[in-house]
């Protein structure tokens, strides 16, 4: 019998009532060229699949469950909330709590806004923004994602800093000729855009670490240069922390960088793994929100009494547990143990890494921007990828994503990660 025969049978089902049969396009492993698995449940750092096969899993939900699956606390404080009702469409005062705590950890955020996902996060600070400064444009960068709204679905042209066009139909070229996209670490095509375009930018928008084109990091001195750019230019920084917030430290990565942008974007971590988004940053610029101000956002889910059990409960564990260490400790083990033994099998590989998030590109260079990092050997990747899930270790099904490390990993689940990295290795060696 198939390994995977119920999860085949899902699948074509879903097909017939969902496009593509998955409701995020990374889900259907395309990329990877096989089929997705379908989750029956999870516990700590396993997934389990409908057929019975069990993983370790650095998926991790795309980043919110650093501290593992089905925490207990966190269920029994999901429980608890739901007992109480799911949604009120009113204010409650756990949301307080939230927006206090958020406040507390992250300097640069003096108030904050909860809204239901990262994407509904950057979309409403980039309004704010635009209302702000009076300007219109935004500039990004490329290979790093802030969500599916129009703004951001656009594709750099072939010079260091273009206007950009639609990279998805649905898209007006109208609204898509407001970004101007350039290439990520490059300083250069950034003072080029701003000199041509700078009196009509109204932010520069940034993931803090990038984990969109797989895990890339910034320059040593890339955004200590962007904050005094924006700052020079009157633009807005606006730093897309919905992977990184409490990810890697406590205060988010900016903390790490001692770097206060003006507006920040938050996600996945605040909500417990419930749907969960949020904006916030300097008093002057926020109280421009409806009630307070002119500038209208609004939703009925947000502040969802439940994300808020389940976001509250999280942060004070990490508070309570300053896990940070050992996330570091173990992930830097585990990531030195996949390049000794991609090396001893003559594969080509490098390993970027941020605290608990990392990416194994397939190539032998340097991976600093969009450009290096569609080098990687994509087909290379999908096999790795069905290799390493057939040896039941669950991994993102693209080779430009980040792999998660929770608090709930354990030595004998990087034991056995490592087992199955030395078994796929040798299969993926070029022939002679």
């Amino acid at each position: 019998m198939d390994r995977d025969a119920y999860s085949k049978r899902l699948f074509e089902d879903a097909k017939r009532y969902i496009p593509g049969g998955v409701n995020s396009p990374v889900r259907a492993f395309r990329s990877v060229g096989s089929r997705p698995f379908f989750v029956r449940g999870a516990c700590g750092s396993h997934i389990r699949d409908v057929d019975g096969n069990e993983y370790v899993d650095y998926v991790g939900s795309w980043g919110p469950m650093i501290l593992g699956h089905a925490h207990p606390e966190v269920v029994e404080a999901i429980c608890r909330a739901a007992e109480k009702g799911t949604s009120y469409g009113a204010p409650t005062e756990i949301e307080i709590e939230m927006a206090r705590m958020i406040s507390e950890a992250i300097p640069s955020v003096e108030m904050v806004r909860m809204v239901s996902s990262g994407t509904e996060a950057v979309m409403s600070a980039v309004r704010l923004a635009r209302a702000f400064t009076g300007r219109s444009a935004v500039l990004k960068f490329e290979g790093c994602y802030h969500g599916h709204a129009d703004p951001f679905l656009s594709g750099a042209g072939s010079g260091l800093a273009t206007f950009g066009i639609p990279a998805s139909p649905g898209v007006p070229p109208e609204v898509a000729g407001l970004t101007i996209t350039v290439p990520y670490n490059n300083l250069d095509a950034v003072r080029t855009a701003l000199d041509d375009h700078g009196q009509t930018i109204a932010c520069i928008v940034i993931e803090a670490i990038a984990g969109n084109m797989g895990v890339v990091l910034p320059g040593e001195h890339f955004l200590s240069e962007l904050r005094r750019l924006t700052e020079e230019r009157k633009i807005l920084l606006i730093f897309d922390e919905v992977i990184t917030g409490f990810r890697l430290h406590y205060g988010g990565y900016q903390d790490l960088a001692g770097i206060r942008p003006d507006l920040t974007c938050l996600g996945k971590i605040i909500g417990g793994g419930l749907p969960v988004g949020a904006f916030g940053g300097r008093r002057d610029i926020m109280e421009m929100l409806a009630p307070s101000g002119p500038v209208y956002q609004a939703g009925t889910l947000s502040g969802n009494p439940l994300a808020m059990a389940a976001g509250v409960t999280t942060l004070k564990i990490l508070k309570r547990e300053n896990g940070y260490g050992r996330l570091e400790k173990n992930t830097s083990k585990l990531c030195a143990g996949m390049q000794r033994i991609a090396g001893e099998n003559g594969i080509d590989a490098a390993i970027n890494r941020s605290g608990s998030m990392f990416t194994l590109f397939f190539q032998p260079a340097a991976v600093i921007d969009y450009d290096s990092a569609k080098l990687s050997d994509t087909r290379r990747f999908g096999a790795y990828f069905n290799a390493m899930l057939q040896n039941g270790i669950s991994l993102p099904p693209s080779q430009f994503e980040a792999c998660f490390v929770s608090l709930a990993h354990t030595d004998e689940d990087f034991e056995r990660t490592l087992e199955a990295f030395n078994k796929t290795m040798p299969g993926l060696r070029s022939p002679r």
